[in-house]
């Protein structure tokens, strides 16, 4: 197999002039605008050459689907057929005085020094020590920063990377379930919980397969011009760099920069701080941060990032109090002081709001540095108050209650998932667990 990089209908034309084809094979892609636009290009390419394009879905996401009424039995038909065997890939080169390499663009390469490693054999051994140990704190673990890198998955890049697919991960995951004994009800529910996420990852990506324009326009657009005005580039600067003032936002940030990932609450978090508080509207923010993710999906992530910022019309507001995070999920302080070094020098009763200690105690503490106990880039409590009472009276303006049908028609999901019934034949198999504490 040879690697050609390019403009895909430019490689098409010089493959075709060498060495003439008839069939192209290729994975079903949801992506960014570029990527759509590309393969229109692609489809008249072959249909003016005679080619046959032959694509194969690689998640529960249906092309072409006018409303959601039938997704739910495509999705479980998808992921019940059977999986196929594909063996081991040759690559060469007409060069070969030289090894083969394939390098991205600078421009393109991500290589956070604390990543995941790729490859499929990775893939396979963080699935196997997920479905035989660690998703036994699956439930209650993925929330809190500390927990979750052992606790979640840590399937997602390797599922956006293709180096395994989401129905082997579904199958392996219910057969896992079905060989769980009656009383590692712990085991047991970690895993059904995980397959109802793995449902809801394709839910995601089948909204900007339904509807591309959300990569860019507010889904409902009874919300349109609510941000977009008011987008302040000093606070964007504080998020990107982690200097919000706010702990653990900013030691969110600096672990992704690290790792490349960072838990869904996190996430969430993240996105909901940059929308509220910070009041940014979600394109750059998200733009920001689908250059720092490793497993950055583009359907996942923009509809997550709508979602988070209120702009749907159809999700509860989410509002999260990065104060309260901390307290809830880092309350001794060990997360905070992992990525910010500089903060192990604050007493714990101020770690979370350092800017309250008194100023009696900085020097004897060795906080001497006014970066440590500067205020936050706004104050709170007001910044909340505000951007809550525009989104709620956005909500109930005809306007936008007009809209809500359509949206929850395109877009809202149909199911209750179901969950396989447990065999009594099959038995454990036990893995060495994989850890992923940094």
């Amino acid at each position: 197999m040879e690697i050609l990089t390019g403009e895909a209908t430019d490689v098409f034309t010089q493959l075709q002039q060498e060495s003439p084809f008839k069939k192209i094979y290729s994975h079903e892609e949801t992506g960014n605008g570029f990527t759509y636009a590309r393969d229109l290009k692609v489809a008249a390419w072959c249909q003016a050459n005679g080619v046959t394009w032959n694509e194969f879905a690689q998640f529960g996401v249906v092309r072409g689907l006018k409303n959601r009424n039938i997704w739910n039995k495509e999705w479980e038909r998808h992921m019940s057929s059977p999986v196929q065997e594909v063996g081991a890939l040759t690559f060469w080169r007409n060069d070969h005085s030289k090894p083969f390499a394939m390098l991205a663009p600078e421009c393109l390469r991500h290589n956070p020094p604390l990543r995941q490693l790729g490859g499929r054999s990775h893939a396979l051994s963080t699935l196997h020590s997920f479905l035989n140990a660690r998703s036994i704190g699956y439930r209650g673990g993925i929330s809190s920063p500390l927990s979750a890198p052992d606790a979640c998955s840590r399937l997602s890049a390797y599922l956006a990377y293709g180096c395994i697919s989401m129905r082997e991960v579904v199958q392996l995951t219910r057969k896992q379930i079905n060989h769980i004994p009656d009383q590692a009800s712990r085991h047991r529910s970690g895993l059904s919980a995980f397959v109802s996420r793995l449902y809801w990852h394709c839910h995601f990506i089948q909204k900007l397969e339904s509807e591309p324009e959300i990569e860019w326009r507010n889904m409902h657009r009874g919300y349109d011009g609510l941000r977009e005005h008011d987008f302040t580039q000093a606070h964007f600067d504080a998020l990107r760099e982690a200097r919000t003032g706010w702990p653990m936002v900013d030691a969110c940030v600096t672990m992704l920069r690290e790792t490349g990932w960072l838990n869904f609450r996190m996430r969430a978090m993240l996105v909901s701080v940059a929308a509220y508080p910070l009041w940014l509207h979600w394109q750059p923010v998200g733009e920001w941060l689908a250059t720092q993710f490793l497993d950055y999906e583009p359907g996942i992530h923009w509809s997550q990032m709508q979602m988070q910022s209120g702009t749907t019309g159809i999700n509860t507001t989410r509002v999260y109090n990065p104060i309260k995070q901390a307290q809830d999920h880092d309350p001794k302080g060990f997360f905070v002081r992992r990525w910010l070094p500089a903060m192990r020098r604050i007493p714990d009763p101020w770690l979370f709001e350092p800017w309250k200690m008194p100023a009696t105690l900085q020097p004897s503490k060795g906080a001497t540095d006014h970066a440590l106990i500067e205020n936050p880039v706004v104050d709170l409590a007001f910044a909340l108050r505000e951007p809550i009472n525009k989104l709620h009276a956005r909500r109930q303006t005809q306007e936008v209650r007009m809209l809500n049908e359509a949206v929850v028609d395109k877009h809202a999901s149909r199911k209750t998932l179901r969950q396989p019934t447990k065999s009594k034949s099959a038995k454990l198999i036990s893995d060495q667990q994989l850890g992923f504490n940094f």
